[in-house]
């Protein structure tokens, strides 16, 4: 076999965050089946959030989809309602609006694809209940005017930290400057339990309903929970070094998504504005038990991504690409680079580059002001032309990956593949 047969893809979605300790503990766990659903993990990780982020009260569930579901809930917003969200999002945070009842009013983007203020003040209707701020890929939003305009207009504040655990806006952790806010442990998120979520806030009524929403929902069940366990175990053991030899990793993990043992990060039917029925539910011990290894790892993950980070912004700030994320003169902002976007005229151009080296970087986050790209934009009432800046960010964007698995040196190589296969085009354009 090949050394190219061995040699395992960079991905910035295949599994990125999982380690050598996490996979043992996920088969650890499957042979566990007495601690799968209940155990004291859960309470542990709850207890450990709160103490981290400086929040009171902190409620696991199985998703951050089925956080929001609890917060929005716990906010009484419901049919007539409006919600003021950012394009350039993934129907995942979308759908448990349209589950309550609520319209999604979508806001355009600013230069770091974050909720534009500018835009947010023309889309604010008599029916606005909430505002949902996204800390985009982990760079803190504008929370100082964001909140303002919310307490002029006397709005909740719903933070969405799904890509941001660790971030910090004015030196305070993302996620407490909201009435509440939620976190996701996906399988490509800052840690990763593969499935997960936390809402937190330092309300006490706003916990009392989410605490009463909480003990409404089951947990997931004991076949869905096995699902998520396999997963770091066969991406590790058998999809990922087999992913290039002779395609057998990727026939491998087409026929585990098929057959069921796997699941996707986001399902089909979200794309048409409906989420399963396994949201909204608990976290089940077991992926407790996989998300409290991850989060004693946080901030060694968050420090190698502001690390990878750095190479990205200098060796691509030549001005041949537009950066989003630029940490020159950014002074009340602490990012953590859940992934490193770069804006480029001839993304589809780039990729097949870089999957020629066994780069992988179609993460599904462009292509559309709401992603997957296969969402159905009108069943979440989004109109062509209603953001453009989101629009055009999604046409020219390539997420580059910064987890814990991508070292200093393919980061470099990632960059290099970029700006020569740049340089070949503008010499194929000039002949």
């Amino acid at each position: 076999m090949s050394s190219y047969c061995q040699e395992k893809p960079i991905s910035v979605s295949l599994s990125p965050n999982t380690q050598k300790d996490d996979v043992s503990l996920a088969l650890k766990m499957i042979f566990r089946p007495g601690e799968r659903q209940n155990g004291k993990a859960v309470k542990e990780l709850e207890e450990s959030f709160k103490k981290y982020l400086g929040v009171k009260f902190a409620y696991s569930f199985n998703s951050g989809r089925s956080s929001l579901e609890a917060i929005l809930r716990a906010l009484e917003i419901r049919s007539g309602d409006d919600v003021l969200v950012q394009a350039f999002t993934c129907n995942a945070a979308i759908n448990p609006i349209l589950k309550v009842g609520a319209k999604p009013v979508f806001v355009d983007i600013d230069p770091t694809l974050n909720l534009s203020v500018e835009d947010m003040g023309k889309k604010i209707t008599p029916q606005t209940k909430a505002v949902m701020v996204q800390h985009t890929f982990g760079w803190p939003a504008d929370l100082a005017e964001i909140k303002n305009f919310c307490q002029q207009n006397k709005l909740y504040l719903i933070e969405d930290c799904a890509h941001a655990l660790g971030a910090k806006y004015d030196n305070k952790f993302c996620g407490t400057f909201g009435d509440a806010a939620f976190f996701s442990f996906g399988r490509d998120k800052v840690i990763s339990s593969v499935y997960g979520g936390m809402a937190a806030t330092n309300n006490p009524d706003i916990a009392k309903k989410i605490g009463e929403f909480y003990a409404s929902i089951g947990c997931p069940s004991f076949g869905w929970t096995l699902q998520q366990l396999l997963h770091p175990v066969l991406m590790n053991y058998l999809v990922l070094p087999t992913y290039n030899c002779f395609k057998i990793g990727r026939a491998f993990l087409s026929f585990f998504i098929n057959a069921g043992i796997l699941s996707k990060a986001v399902a089909p039917s979200e794309g048409k504005g409906r989420l399963p029925g396994y949201f909204p539910k608990k976290l089940p011990n077991a992926l407790a038990v996989l998300a409290l290894n991850q989060f004693k790892k946080l901030e060694a993950f968050n420090s190698h991504r502001q690390k990878i980070a750095k190479i990205y912004q200098n060796k691509l700030a030549s001005g041949k690409f537009v950066l989003p994320f630029a940490l020159d003169g950014v002074k009340n902002k602490t990012p953590v680079f859940m992934k490193y976007p770069i804006l480029a005229a001839n993304p589809q151009c780039l990729l097949k580059k870089l999957k020629e080296n066994n780069i992988y970087l179609n993460d599904g986050w462009a292509g559309s002001p709401i992603v997957p790209p296969s969402t159905f934009l009108s069943v979440f009432g989004y109109k062509k032309g209603d953001c453009p800046k989101a629009e055009q960010a999604a046409q020219k964007i390539i997420n580059l990956p910064t987890h814990i698995n991508i070292t200093a040196e393919q980061a470099k190589t990632i960059c290099s593949l970029i700006q020569n296969a740049k340089i070949k085009m503008q010499n194929d354009k000039s002949k």
